[in-house]
């Protein structure tokens, strides 16, 4: 094997063996049952962590593959010259630094790959005037971090190159190994220095300054990067205050899905969206958000992870609150989990029942009944009620067994706090009209392959309750297809408000809920004293009833009087883009994709 090809097959090993779990599985039999759970050691600590028994199987094959893996790694390790591991000699450091024709070999593979948006604000720090500032490029895991900073060698010369040097934090480093290694690099006239992981020492929040303070005020452009976002947040609010450049990457809208991984369509990823991970052909099946485990998984590692090690690290483990007790008896993490599911619960529940409720089901059973290729009466014949309160016992499912401590609303609204901090959720403002004094919200989690794969698993539950018990194979598909169904289109609203509210700071853009119906997006512009009411459907087809609320002409006087003069009446839809008896229907893709 050419050193070149060597070099590129040990980097995608380091990769793959970094995304997989560490440590073994092991049992315990409590009351004469069996339990099973996640064992690893961390900063010289042993973890456990509990495994449902759904998943054991899948967790196994995890640890056994990172073992397969490691093993093939230091096979392939030997194989490299000593001469090949930096340009710089690697016994001088107590870090492990990439340097010279190492870092050709480790960008090598991205070389093709497209750039995301954000990549422009990474490359004019790198090649812009000094600016005595740290550039901070963090998100959560899979959001493309490491490969922006790959694509920032692709495109050094040579001579620029010989001046760079990427660093890999490991949980065994500290600032004072850094602070060394560092000093070694300036004098050997390293100019460009790239630490990845860089939160992973415990003592990184408490001495954060040591870079701007040291380094980048004598001439380094310093890149810090990492996933755990929460961690520099406090950093960036204390050490680093006014001395950093924040890039938060975890937010990927809709433009940046389909322009860098090359994968279209909404429903795709309203399905899969969230991070950047691309298997290719298969992307669907290697999606990190594939299933409800992988999904469920990304929670417990990219997320809880991320919020522990953060609370673990800052003000000497000052900031947990209400939630030490959930951490010391290593629960906080399932209480994250529990969180993020309940909040995709409730839009579940208030999806489904607010849609059986104000007839949108009649709606959904109209459509089944006049299906060309299926027919149906299935929806007229389910006991809705019934189906109403199986959904709300299947809310209250928990893993009662393996709890200590009740996890309440104080517990819940800490992590909700958090869970903000890190851009996973957002709120959208709803508004009413003609009573102005009621205001509420409604919670968006901004990766939606996770929210559809939690959603998705849970409909599949309710499938199974007695309800639908008696009915045919084609019915019970019939009927989750129609429920999807439903999901996807709240969904594709949420999407459509949260990137028109990123898109238009400032601007107010919001639900506008009447005494009876509602706009699904209001876009109110205060400078310009107007506005622009929108629907938005998950449909291919145009119907009258599709913009009957946008036509109605009490509610558009009661919005205008509060907003002023309507500018636009748009239908955002799958559909070709079109005008329609005044009313603007826009393909919500091509809508989407404009937003910036």
């Amino acid at each position: 094997m050419e050193l070149f090809e060597l070099q590129a097959k040990i980097a995608d090993l380091e990769q793959q063996i970094a995304e997989l779990p560490a440590g073994s599985v092991t049992k315990k039999t409590i009351n004469g049952n069996m339990y099973f759970y996640h064992r690893w050691t961390e900063n010289k600590k042993r973890r456990e962590k509990y495994i449902p028994a759904e998943e054991v199987d899948s967790f196994q094959k995890q640890v056994e593959r990172r073992k397969a893996l490691e093993k093939e790694l230091k096979v392939l390790q030997k194989q490299l010259p000593k001469k090949s591991v930096s340009a710089v000699s690697a016994h001088t450091f107590a870090t492990n630094i990439r340097t010279g024709e190492a870092l050709r070999t480790f960008s090598a593979s991205v070389r093709k790959y497209r750039k995301r948006e954000c990549f422009r604000q990474l490359h004019d720090y790198i090649y812009g005037e000094q600016q005595d500032k740290v550039f901070i490029l963090y998100g959560l895991r899979r959001t493309g971090k490491t490969t922006m900073i790959r694509q920032i060698f692709v495109e050094m010369s040579d001579a620029e190159l010989s001046k760079a040097a990427f660093i890999q934090i490991t949980a065994r480093d500290t600032l004072a190994d850094v602070n060394r290694d560092l000093k070694t690099l300036e004098e050997q006239g390293f100019r460009y220095v790239f630490l990845d992981e860089v939160t992973l020492m415990e003592d990184f929040i408490e001495g954060a300054a040591l870079f701007s303070d040291v380094f980048a005020t004598c001439g380094m452009k310093i890149v810090l990067s990492g996933t755990d976002s929460l961690g520099f947040l406090f950093t960036e609010d204390e050490q680093l205050y006014d001395r950093c450049i924040l890039l938060h990457t975890t937010l990927i809208p809709y433009r940046e899905f389909e322009s860098v991984l090359g994968i279209h369509g909404i429903d795709e990823y309203i399905r899969y969206g969230g991070t950047m991970s691309l298997g290719g052909v298969h992307y669907n099946e290697t999606s990190t958000f594939a299933s409800k485990k992988s999904a469920d998984e990304y929670v417990d590692t990219a997320i809880a992870r991320n919020i522990q090690h953060s609370l673990r690290c800052y003000q000497y483990e000052g900031h947990f609150r209400h939630l030490r007790d959930l951490y010391e008896r290593n629960e906080l993490t399932s209480a994250i989990n529990r969180v993020v599911e309940d909040i995709n619960h409730r839009f579940t529940l208030e999806v489904l029942t607010q849609d059986w409720k104000s007839h949108d089901l009649g709606i959904s059973a109209s459509n089944l009944r006049r299906d060309r290729e299926n027919p149906t009466d299935i929806l007229d014949r389910v006991d809705l009620v019934a189906v109403t309160d199986s959904l709300r016992k299947l809310l209250e499912i928990r893993n009662k067994a393996e709890q200590t401590l009740a996890l309440d609303d104080i517990h819940a609204a800490e992590i909700k706090e958090y869970l903000d901090l890190l851009d996973l959720t957002r709120e959208i403002d709803v508004l009413h009209l003609p009573d102005v004094s009621r205001k509420s919200s409604r919670t968006v989690i901004a990766q939606p392959g996770l929210r559809y794969a939690q959603a998705d698993a849970l409909i599949r539950s309710l499938l199974l309750d007695e309800t639908f018990s008696a009915l045919s194979l084609p019915e019970r598909t019939a009927v989750q297809e129609r429920i999807l169904t439903e999901i996807r289109g709240r969904m594709l609203e949420d999407i459509v408000l949260l990137e028109t509210k990123l898109a238009n700071p400032k601007k107010q853009v919001f639900v506008l809920q009447f005494s009876v119906g509602e706009f699904d997006m209001v876009v109110f512009d205060p400078v310009a004293g107007s506005c622009q009411s929108f629907e938005i459907k998950h449909s291919t087809e145009i119907a009258s009833q599709q913009y009957r609320h946008l036509i109605d002409e009490e509610k558009c006087a009661q919005t205008e009087h509060r907003y002023g003069p309507i500018t636009g009446k748009f239908v955002l839809y799958r559909g070709e883009s079109q005008v329609v008896e005044g009313i603007q229907y826009r393909n919500v893709e091509e809508y989407l994709r404009s937003l910036a």
